[in-house]
């Protein structure tokens, strides 16, 4: 009998940044698909590293992450996102950003709920969605300045819609969402009770005399981030890209449900 793979995991596929680099390698060119990190490692990044593993810093941890760096990402959240979060139960800790995200559709998505996400997309958010059997439905934005209308928001919201992602600033496309759009798409996702996925991976590339603005809404309004809403979230950041230590995967979420 002919042994087949996992139907979830054949859906789930290297993005085409990795792709075209490795077709790069194989064609000897020069890639322009993937952006490396060819920049030194903060020294404080490094000694910090040769610290912890000269003190013996490597057994099991706690599997949301150790005290002190949940700690230092709460009181980032709150001083540059505006966000209050308890290091104890709202912050975890990861493998990256991009497994976080995928271990977030995993717990909060059932086989065939739709999920909202504007077109252009970063392509791993797809796989992520197919791979745990979710229905991706786009939203279009149009360029050049990937303006969209939240009239076509309401227009595909059904009652399987369970979650909405959005990612500021977007990869490919670089949109930074405004404060009125983010706060249109927070009183959708209130009207219909559903998730909002925030992928800020980019929120320190801003150009252009742009200003990242957290979905995350929080009680801190002079901050200048959203008013306080109901709306069930889940924050994915990076940490090894931001550290121009891109190999070594780290990452952490913040989810409020």
């Amino acid at each position: 009998m002919k042994r087949h793979i996992n139907q979830r995991m054949a859906a789930l596929a290297h993005s085409e940044i990795r792709a075209m680099t490795q077709a790069c390698v194989q064609a000897k060119g020069l890639n322009m698909a993937q952006g490396v990190c060819d920049t030194p490692v903060p020294p404080v990044v490094l000694r910090a590293a040769a610290q912890a593993m000269e003190r013996g810093k490597n057994v099991y941890s706690r599997f949301d992450g150790l005290p002190e760096l949940r700690q230092a990402i709460a009181k980032k959240l709150a001083q540059y996102n505006g966000i209050v979060a308890d290091p104890e139960t709202d912050v975890t800790v990861s493998a990256g950003a991009t497994g976080s995200f995928h271990c977030a559709c995993l717990a909060l998505l059932n086989p065939g709920d739709e999920v909202v996400l504007f077109e252009p997309y970063y392509q791993y958010h797809i796989s992520a969605l197919l791979a745990v059997e979710a229905v991706p439905v786009t939203v279009k934005m149009r360029a050049p300045d990937w303006t969209f209308s939240i009239a076509d928001v309401e227009r595909v919201a059904t009652p399987q819609t369970k979650a909405i992602i959005v990612n500021s600033p977007g990869n490919p496309s670089g949109k930074v969402f405004s404060r009125q759009e983010l706060e249109s798409i927070a009183a959708i996702a209130q009207q219909h009770d559903l998730f909002v996925f925030t992928d800020e991976i980019y929120e320190y590339f801003l150009y252009d005399g742009r200003t990242h603005v957290s979905f995350q809404p929080c009680r801190a309004w002079p901050i200048g981030q959203l008013p306080s809403a109901v709306t069930p979230k889940h924050l994915v950041s990076p940490a090894g890209a931001s550290a121009t230590v891109s190999q070594q995967r780290g990452g952490h979420r913040r989810s409020e449900l």
